[in-house]
């Protein structure tokens, strides 16, 4: 992650905030961009596939 990144979710809260709540937004900010570069790198699943996939589930 980038310091950037962090300084800018640093500035968007209030000026006390409990540590766990700069700790949710990086790790949430984290997981939408690997999120994003799976997109990018094509590593996804059809929504299609995912229906067959909890259809066995759901058995």
């Amino acid at each position: 992650m980038k310091r950037q990144i962090v300084i800018n979710a640093l500035k968007e809260l209030p000026g006390e905030f409990p540590l766990d709540d700069l700790m949710e937004r990086l790790v949430v900010i984290e997981k939408i961009d690997k999120g994003l570069q799976d997109v990018k790198e094509k590593r996804t699943v059809s929504h299609a596939k995912v229906k067959r996939e909890l259809a066995k589930w759901r058995k």
